[in-house]
């Protein structure tokens, strides 16, 4: 389980202060896929890592009953001048787990071939997404937070993607944002619209979908 407390997130710009969150308080359940939609520039992304951690709210908390991966296509925790082996030994040690066999999962699961013993400034986005996405599924979160890594690579890639997701979800949740529909129904059971700082959570995907595309109507 995963709950907000009265969270607030707030960046300032040119134009005035742009709230992310507004004294958001909302439970994602235990052991449940959730997908989180919302407009470009809702504050998908920084939802999750306020909910990792690896940013910080303006008030209010965030409170947990189990581990939070790092969020899947963020490389926050990867230095640029490390190579891929040495990046996921790192985040071994980081959150106690076994660096050889999570460095044995990412060299097989990545498909990076020689560039996984590369810097990781050589690498293209696409190759970051995928060495972050095998990291992350290589350690045994309880809640896996998921930020459009599965639309990354060719088909045969995705498909395997997927299956490892699925293995993961059999013992675990997941909060992901994604903005393919298909992906929504294949990946998850419960689905949240982030609009205007507030959730709107729905057990029914299909109405969830109706009031995303609402709400992406309004602004087109």
């Amino acid at each position: 389980m995963i709950h907000l407390d009265h969270l607030t997130k707030y960046f300032p710009t040119g134009q005035g202060r742009k709230t992310i969150v507004d004294n958001l308080t909302a439970t994602f359940p235990t052991g449940v896929s959730v997908a989180l939609l919302g407009r470009n520039g809702a504050g998908k992304s920084t939802l999750l890592k306020l909910i990792s951690g690896t940013i910080r709210p303006n008030s209010g908390r965030v409170m947990s009953t189990g581990s939070i991966s790092y969020p899947v296509g963020f490389q926050g925790s990867f230095h640029p001048d490390l190579t891929g082996v040495q990046n996921t030994r790192f985040v071994a040690r980081l959150y106690g787990v076994d660096s050889d066999s999570l460095v044995h999962f990412v060299e097989d699961f990545a498909e990076l071939g020689p560039h996984f013993r590369m810097p990781l400034r050589t690498y293209s986005a696409g190759m970051k997404s995928r060495l972050s996405f095998g990291v992350s599924m290589g350690i045994p979160f309880d809640t896996y937070l998921v930020d459009e890594v599965t639309s990354v690579g060719d088909g045969a890639f995705r498909h395997k993607s997927v299956q490892v997701f699925d293995k993961r979800m059999e013992t675990a949740g997941a909060i992901v944002v994604t903005h393919s529909p298909p992906m929504v129904k294949r990946l998850c059971t419960m689905a949240a619209v982030l609009e205007r700082g507030q959730l709107y959570f729905y057990d029914d995907l299909d109405a969830a979908l109706d009031h995303h595309d609402h709400n992406l109507a309004q602004t087109a």
